[in-house]
């Protein structure tokens, strides 16, 4: 489900488990058709803003939805939302944090950052697939969010 294209949803995610039941999940409710997978917080900034390995991408085809776990390695999910949320370019990408945290000041700082929800990994299946299954259905089908920052349009652009 990993492709070259550009992606629906983007799953910034270091633990493999997680990624193969978030995978299994996904592809089993026909959810989405292009998932990027990415293991560190640096991978995720070069993918969402163009550069390194993904300089080819453009600012045009963001991501649908990024599920962003916090404990990353090289740069934290907490820096990379506030990198997302602070850039005209990307900051109105939908960005849900999916984590094990149980740390109060992580859900207030993910918030003050412009998270757009905070949700803790369940740790049984069941429970697990159930959520990221609603998940999927509200930020995927039933959210409608702009395709394009306006306010980050080239000078001259026109919308």
């Amino acid at each position: 489900m990993t492709a070259q294209a550009d992606a629906e949803v983007l799953l910034v995610e270091d633990n493999p488990k997680e990624i193969d039941l978030t995978m299994y999940t996904l592809q089993r409710e026909n959810l989405v058709t292009h998932v990027q997978i990415l293991h560190d917080g640096e991978e995720a900034l070069d993918y969402l803003f163009c550069r390194g390995a993904f300089a080819r991408r453009s600012f045009d085809q963001p991501p649908r939805l990024v599920l962003l776990d916090l404990n990353l390695p090289k740069v934290s999910g907490l820096e990379v939302l506030q990198r997302i949320k602070g850039d005209d370019r990307t900051k109105t990408i939908p960005v849900v944090i999916l984590t094990a945290s149980q740390k109060e000041q992580d859900l207030v700082r993910g918030y003050d950052y412009g998270a757009n929800s905070y949700i803790r990994k369940p740790v049984d299946f069941g429970q697990f697939s159930s959520m990221l299954k609603t998940l999927g259905v509200y930020w995927l089908q039933v959210n409608r969010a702009p395709v394009r920052n306006h306010s980050a349009l080239a000078p001259g652009e026109k919308s």
